[in-house]
């Protein structure tokens, strides 16, 4: 049972858009809230235990989970249960024989980014050795997670808790392209099947040029970006999930 909770703050109490949403929805609900800075958290100066909720970016919450001895959660954007909704070819390399195979004209247009959480560079698209330049100063060992490069026409942005959608937010593309929620429903209980979900997550879908609905990628609810969803749904998928990795603690 969650009792207080921690806030990140960029300084002077200002917070970002997705911790203004659940500071102003914990305190809707009575539950006391103190302000920190990633600062404190490195330090380990905040008193977490089993009734704490730690809100922040994926750095912050990253040392929350050091601190309270829980294991960080690993990536899994493309679920292997998820395969038939990905309708485009998927693969793991390294940006060094990324690079060679651009240099060697041998290397379809790609998109690529980084395999692990602790993300080196934003995902882009490469379709020549002259957009390494997007990655200069990245180790050439950094491991990818790579796709061919698909026309999209929209995206959306699904927010998920405990299996049920809780809102489909539009983030890209033409916002009269709407998503096929069949589709996406079949991943959610492809997901259950599996094992692979989570109590609070959000699933990307899109639109391709083909009409297709295609999954874009998985997001761990832990640390998320908030686009149109409201401050009690957002607050409601945050709390979920962190219950959820409060679980795995032992002692």
């Amino acid at each position: 049972m969650i009792s207080k909770a921690f806030i990140q703050e960029l300084g002077n109490g200002k917070l970002r858009e997705e911790e203004q949403l659940i500071f102003e929805e914990l305190n809707r609900r009575g539950i006391p809230i103190a302000l920190y800075t990633e600062k404190r958290i490195h330090r380990r100066q905040l008193p977490l235990d089993n009734e704490s909720l730690v809100v922040g970016d994926i750095p912050c919450i990253l040392g929350a989970l050091k601190q309270l001895s829980i294991p960080e959660p690993q990536p899994n954007d493309y679920p292997a249960s998820l395969s038939e909704f990905l309708h485009r070819r998927i693969w793991r390399s390294t940006l060094g024989k990324l690079e060679l195979e651009l240099r060697n004209g041998k290397c379809p247009p790609t998109f690529a980014k980084p395999a692990t959480r602790r993300k080196r560079f934003t995902g882009c698209a490469f379709y020549s050795e002259c957009d390494l330049s997007q990655v200069y100063g990245v180790s050439r060992q950094e491991k990818l997670l790579c796709s061919e490069v698909v026309n999209w026409l929209s995206e959306y942005r699904v927010y998920v808790v405990r299996s049920s959608i809780r809102s489909v937010d539009y983030y890209a593309g033409d916002p009269g392209v709407a998503i096929d929620l069949a589709e996406v429903l079949r991943a959610i209980q492809a997901l259950d099947k599996a094992g692979d979900s989570h109590a609070g997550y959000a699933i990307d879908f899109g639109v391709l040029a083909s009409g297709e609905t295609a999954l874009v990628e998985i997001n761990d609810g832990f640390a998320i970006g908030a686009y149109s969803i409201n401050s009690k749904n957002y607050t409601d998928l945050i709390l979920a999930r962190w219950e959820e990795l409060l679980a795995q603690r032992k002692g």
